[in-house]
């Protein structure tokens, strides 16, 4: 990896826990940390505050271009501000994740968000999350990691964890809007939701947090990645 700023990529659909890890691994290696999905869900965000349809994969295009976002971290919480008003909240909800699976079935979207991406692989390193991270965003990526659960386990999770923010939600509905997601991003013309072939495939339906940051903090020692400090 000499020369070469190293990436970690963490790929698969929502609910598997990948935030999470990516998260946690960009602190504890002391890299960047990119959260792909929010650029979309931001870019549809936008979309929908300028009046343009989601559908409309010109003009989506050159908004995600020219997209005002800037990340920043606030009392360690990732924070995502869009022309300086802090959305996180809006682009978080179910509604924001349903939005952002359209534009991202755009190809000129994904062309347009690209360069973006990439310019996140800053020394001393990356962990990038998403969907497309390890096979078209950094295909050159030191480790890549593919997480996986049953739809149920992940409907099962965000159920619990809206509950616990005081959110009403209908768990029918949460897994079935799960399954189109999943259907979208799976059958997508342009960068579809897949493993790469040299990724590591986790199955994260009867794993907790700590089970998966051992399994991967065991995957990092063999593959020669150090956390900060050693």
């Amino acid at each position: 990896m000499s020369g070469i700023v190293p990436v970690v990529t963490v790929d698969g659909p929502s609910g598997t826990g990948k935030g999470t890890l990516a998260l946690w691994l960009a602190r504890m290696l002391g890299w960047h940390f990119l959260d792909s999905g929010v650029l979309y869900r931001v870019t549809a965000h936008y979309a929908a505050l300028s009046g343009v349809a989601l559908t409309d994969e010109a003009r989506v295009a050159e908004l995600a271009l020219a997209l005002p976002v800037v990340f920043v971290e606030t009392d360690g919480e990732p924070r995502v501000l869009l022309d300086d008003r802090d959305v996180t909240a809006a682009v978080r909800t179910e509604a924001g994740g349903a939005a952002a699976s359209v534009v991202a079935a755009l190809p000129a979207v994904r062309e347009a968000l690209l360069a973006r991406q990439r310019a996140f692989r800053q020394p001393p390193g990356l962990v990038a999350d998403g969907r497309d991270m390890g096979t078209v965003v950094f295909p050159d990526a030191a480790f890549k990691l593919f997480l996986t659960a049953s739809a149920e386990a992940r409907a099962d999770r965000r159920y619990k964890q809206l509950k616990g923010k005081g959110i009403d939600v209908n768990l029918a509905a949460l897994l079935e809007d799960i399954r189109r997601r999943d259907q979208r991003d799976e059958q997508r013309a342009v960068a579809p939701l897949q493993p790469a072939p040299d990724a590591e495939i986790l199955d994260t339906t009867h794993l907790g947090i700590p089970e998966v940051e051992t399994r991967v903090k065991r995957l990092l020692r063999e593959r020669g990645i150090a956390r900060r400090g050693g």
